[in-house]
């Protein structure tokens, strides 16, 4: 398997109030990953709050990472920031504390044309000098990768896979082979948007970059599994039991959902960043009845 394949679990960040991060929190959340065998950790993903996290912070939680499981399962690092040079900067930070990979999403202010966001990819991709994964996720930053930018972005050295938000048609095995048909043999093409997992693992996505695991390693690797082996009863089987949790990701967004999670389970009393703000209790108790259903 590829670095950019498999069950990618992309963990929150704790931190206090004041934002520094709780390295011995977040070390257990990811010794938790490890230990349950998903291939790879997302670090300073979107549920990882990479935007609210000073540069100096950021280092840290990745230190932390090469510290606590750094060659015992490959540590895939989000670089994204509104500056080229501050990007630049923060994937050769990542390279020097260990990391195996970046991920990168084109954050702006200003809305990016496709030649800005192509030139700001590629330097950020020799500036790290690490196998990239192109981060389309459009819900968050409001840029679309067009099939022409990717293709391009594919022959840019160090981009080696990309990860691809749920297609709006949810036709998977039709965007799965149009992309394959503009990008190099291998260039792993994986899906997030958590409710679509079982269905884009199935049609031949490579990697599920998966918000859920980075709490729910176990159950969210089962799915996983079931799905990359063509097996479909099994793998909606599983998926019906995440279905409540679904439905809470859509309602409230995953990022709020994911930290009162880690509340219930005992594993981080970390609030999210403000502005965003805690779930009230009733809504916490519905995470709780949703996760129940998981655990079965």
């Amino acid at each position: 398997m590829t670095l950019f394949s498999g069950l990618s679990a992309f963990s929150i960040t704790p931190t206090d109030a004041a934002g520094r991060v709780d390295r011995e929190a977040l070390s257990g959340l990811l010794e938790r990953i490890r230990s349950a065998g998903a291939s790879s950790i997302g670090l300073l993903g979107s549920t990882g709050g990479y935007a609210f996290l000073s540069r100096e912070e950021r280092r840290h939680a990745v230190e932390t990472a090469i510290a606590s499981v750094g060659g015992r399962i490959p540590v895939i690092v989000g670089v994204g920031a509104l500056r080229t040079d501050e990007a630049e900067a923060l994937a050769r930070d990542a390279k020097a504390a260990g990391a195996d990979g970046l991920l990168l999403a084109p954050m702006s202010y200003t809305p990016l044309t496709e030649e800005e966001v192509f030139q700001h990819m590629a330097a950020v991709a020799k500036a790290g000098d690490l196998p990239l994964c192109i981060y389309n996720n459009p819900g968050t930053t409001r840029f679309v990768f067009s099939d022409d930018l990717i293709a391009r972005l594919a022959e840019v050295p160090n981009i080696a896979a990309i990860k691809m938000p749920l297609p709006a048609d949810g036709d998977f095995r039709r965007e799965i082979a149009r992309l394959h048909a503009r990008t190099p043999a291998g260039f792993p093409i994986g899906y997030s948007g958590d409710w679509g997992a079982a269905e884009s693992l199935l049609a031949g996505g490579a990697a599920w970059y998966s918000v859920v695991a980075g709490l729910l390693p176990a159950e969210a690797l089962a799915l996983t599994r079931a799905a990359m082996a063509g097996n479909r009863a099994e793998a909606e089987r599983l998926d019906q039991a995440f279905q409540p949790l679904w439905d809470l990701f859509k309602e409230f967004g995953s990022f709020r959902v994911m930290y009162a999670i880690a509340g219930l389970l005992g594993l981080s009393d970390a609030a999210p960043p403000r502005p965003i703000l805690p779930l009230r209790p009733a809504d916490i108790a519905r995470v709780e009845a949703a996760l129940d259903r998981v655990k079965g």
